[in-house]
């Protein structure tokens, strides 16, 4: 067992969360540094900055890291991606002091510039860590089990309620895709809607099974998640387009119709 140094206070508790992971990974395949940059790709010297707090590891360390030590990759992503928002946000919220403020001879509009300059800043600042925040949460949002979707088929219910949105109490998922032609009709058995509205915040199986079918068409939406974010939303324009429809980027009755009939391109 590895004797750890202490993680930096200022460490937001979903970074430590990540690493406190790694840490273990390392210790319960008895791996030292060395040995870990072998099989990883990523040098002794990195994995000690990733490992004592100093530099969050990128997605592809976290990546092989999973793959060496016998874990979950898509838990250890979920939770890197957390890590990244928290991290990112820490240092967006980081504005540099000016570096004199000694008083200016005479009183002149140049005075004022440095106020100015880092009063900008900080407004900038603070739009970057907003857009971080819904991204986050877009990320962590809500996001319907595979079980409610499949028990809803197995018991061959017709009723389609209306997808959820964006909140704080649903944990991610990846579904996947169970691709079959009934009919001359396509269905991924996530979800049989045929005339529902999707569009950007929403989730559920609904929204999964529009990436699967958008994913079969050609216009690939990114994982196959449930959310209903940019990546969805530039897939269904791409998809209308092609197919000669209004290009709203909103998943509606006669875009549901060409996913579940069209020819792949």
């Amino acid at each position: 067992m590895s004797r750890w140094k202490e993680l930096p206070a200022e460490l937001h508790p979903q970074v430590r969360q990540l690493i406190v992971r790694l840490r273990r990974l390392k210790d319960h395949n008895e791996l030292s540094t060395r040995r870990l940059a072998t099989k990883t790709g990523y040098s002794a010297k990195s994995w000690q900055r990733y490992l004592n707090g100093r530099s969050l590891p990128p997605r592809a360390a976290v990546e092989a890291m999973a793959r060496v030590g016998g874990d979950d990759p898509a838990r250890l992503l979920v939770m890197h991606e957390i890590a990244a928002q928290r991290w990112a946000e820490a240092k967006a919220v980081t504005v540099d002091t000016p570096e004199d403020f000694s008083p200016a001879p005479e009183l002149t509009p140049a005075k004022h510039q440095p106020y100015g300059r880092h009063l900008r800043a900080a407004v900038a600042a603070g739009a970057v860590v907003t857009a971080m925040s819904v991204s986050a949460a877009l990320l962590l949002a809500v996001r319907l089990t595979e079980a409610r979707a499949q028990l809803a088929h197995d018991r061959g219910d017709a009723v389609v309620t209306a997808p959820a949105t964006v909140s704080a109490s649903l944990v991610p998922v990846i579904y996947t895709c169970r691709l079959e032609q009934r009919e001359g009709r396509w269905h991924a058995n996530l979800s049989p809607a045929t005339d529902i509205l999707l569009s950007n915040t929403q989730v559920g199986p609904e929204v999964a099974e529009a990436q699967c079918l958008l994913h079969r068409a050609g216009t690939a939406p990114g994982e196959i998640d449930g959310v209903f974010g940019p990546k969805t939303r530039r897939a269904v324009e791409r998809m209308q387009k092609r197919n000669g429809l209004i290009v709203n980027g909103v998943i509606d009755p006669p875009t549901w119709q060409a996913l579940r009939e069209a020819a792949p391109k």
